[in-house]
């Protein structure tokens, strides 16, 4: 029993990429919310100073800070992951397409795709070369 794969249709790739955005979306806000619970349930009684300007710690201003303490069980640290989920779906996406468009031997998409990932990943570095 031989069985072919389905082809690469644009309404193929059309509804996998709404799906993987619409994925991404929900499972980011799902981590938030847990967070959110865990910082509320440990840190919610507290009176904000708002006469002072607390930044986030160090850490917690990186790709690679978030990724070592997203499982610390820590609200703050929860919340910086779903966010950092938030913003990597969109580059799932564009990678995901980049894959799609070869397949497709779409040369041009494939290219075009290839320079929104190099920008996309170039504003996530902060606009450091």
């Amino acid at each position: 029993m031989n069985i072919a794969p389905r082809p690469w249709t644009n309404r193929r790739l059309e509804s996998i990429v709404g799906n993987l955005l619409r994925g991404g979306v929900v499972l980011a806000a799902a981590v938030v919310i847990v967070g959110a619970v865990i910082y509320l349930t440990r840190e919610g009684h507290e009176l904000p100073h708002y006469q002072v300007f607390a930044r986030e710690p160090e850490d917690l201003r990186s790709v690679r800070g978030i990724l070592q303490h997203a499982f610390t069980f820590n609200g703050r640290n929860i919340i910086q992951f779903g966010i950092l989920i938030l913003i990597f779906s969109p580059i799932a996406r564009v990678i995901f397409c980049i894959f799609a468009f070869a397949l497709q031997r779409d040369r041009r998409y494939v290219v075009f795709t290839l320079i929104v990932l190099a920008v996309l990943l170039f504003s996530l570095a902060g606009g450091h070369a």
